[in-house]
């Protein structure tokens, strides 16, 4: 396995980030710890008309590293007895997935994407119908939906009512937030409150992370960066989305928390402190899935392993995410022994190839080192 005399080399870490933030990402932020050693960087600004500059406590809006969250809350109420994780969604959420669906697709299908639902994005957002076909896409309903309030019911609806993208239980499965809506329903059914309470209650508050929520209106509430959107080079210059209401993915990618937060919180969650060991072993079995980049990757229950970036490495486990504006990656090694997460307040910065392709851009070089260095030290 190797790897676990590990260091952390501040002045290294400085210049991977610096190198993010000059390849074109305005600004960038992380931390990396091992043991009890830690590391927090910053590098560029969190707003391009001030020049404030951004800095490693900010809180941001961390996208699908939600998803890790409300799976584990779910998995707190299937050790509660409250639901089961090979029981029909239709037992819980009647009507929602109706006909024979409902009673094929299983909680744990829900969970790690394998239930043939379609992904409701392009419905609820009409200029991204063509997505992830992005030459034929185009950025105007991300303006113009800024501040509409959705309905996770009617979301849900249209996902059901898209063509289906599998079988229930076949994979490789297919990414899709329609998924974690209606985890989002089953933990306000089982437990009669509101899903973001119900992971407060479960999951953010036993866990102590004091600067993360699940936002339920437009606004990032304390220090926050501006977050802007490039739309692969159609918004030019990016647009600041980090006013935008987070009901279109709700339980799904809603989640605003900061660097030092998400460490701590995959730290626990692989030490078996947040759900049993059992849960744990459930959640880190994998299953092939299409990601929405159209990639094949290994995916459990909110929870996927990284990619080894280099021979011999410790596997890590986390979750990334992305909002319009903003992306974040966390990763915790197996073992416990180093945990790691950056930041970046832009996204979709690579312009697209004549077939509609995203062309290699430095911003990916740099990550990827970042992402090396924070993970082999």
């Amino acid at each position: 396995m190797g790897h676990r005399g590990n260091r952390l080399d501040p002045a290294a870490l400085d210049a991977a980030l610096e190198a993010v933030h000059r390849a074109g990402v305005p600004g960038v932020f992380a931390e990396v710890r091992d043991g009890d050693r830690v590391w927090r960087g910053a590098a560029g600004v969190a707003d391009v008309e001030t020049g404030r500059p951004v800095t490693a406590g900010l809180r941001h809006r961390v996208g699908s590293v939600t998803k890790t969250f409300t799976a584990a809350a779910v998995l707190r109420q299937v050790e509660a007895g409250t639901v089961g994780l090979d029981a029909p969604v239709s037992r819980y959420l009647p009507g929602l997935v109706p006909g024979g669906r409902g009673d094929a697709i299983t909680v744990r299908m829900l969970l790690n994407h394998t239930s043939g639902l379609a992904e409701y994005l392009p419905y609820a957002y009409p200029s991204l119908k063509a997505f992830p076909a992005l030459d034929r896409t185009g950025p105007e309903s991300l303006e113009e939906l800024r501040f509409t309030r959705f309905d996770p019911v009617e979301l849900i609806g249209m996902g059901v009512a898209a063509p289906a993208v599998g079988v229930p239980g076949g994979t490789p499965g297919v990414y899709s937030n329609t998924n974690y809506l209606l985890l989002g329903q089953l933990l306000e059914k089982v437990t009669g409150l509101p899903a973001e309470r119900c992971i407060a209650r479960d999951v953010i508050g036993p866990a102590g992370l004091r600067d993360t929520e699940l936002a339920v209106g437009a606004h990032i509430e304390g220090p926050h960066s501006r977050l802007y959107e490039a739309w692969f080079g159609m918004i030019d210059p990016p647009r600041d989305h980090s006013v935008h209401d987070m009901s279109w993915v709700g339980p799904a990618a809603s989640l605003i928390s900061t660097v030092a937060d998400l460490n701590r919180f995959y730290a626990l969650l692989l030490a078996g402190e947040i759900v049993a060991p059992s849960s744990l072993a459930e959640m880190r079995r994998t299953v092939p899935v299409i990601s929405q980049e159209g990639r094949t990757i290994d995916y459990g229950l909110g929870l996927h392993p990284l990619e080894p970036l280099s021979p011999g490495q410790d596997p890590y486990w986390g979750h990334g995410g992305t909002v319009w504006g903003g992306g974040t990656l966390a990763m915790a090694r197996a073992d416990g022994g180093r945990q790691w997460c950056v930041a970046v307040n832009l996204q979709r910065w690579n312009e697209l190839d004549a077939s509609g392709r995203p062309k290699p851009h430095a911003v990916d070089a740099a990550l990827a080192a970042f992402h090396r260095l924070a993970a082999n030290g």
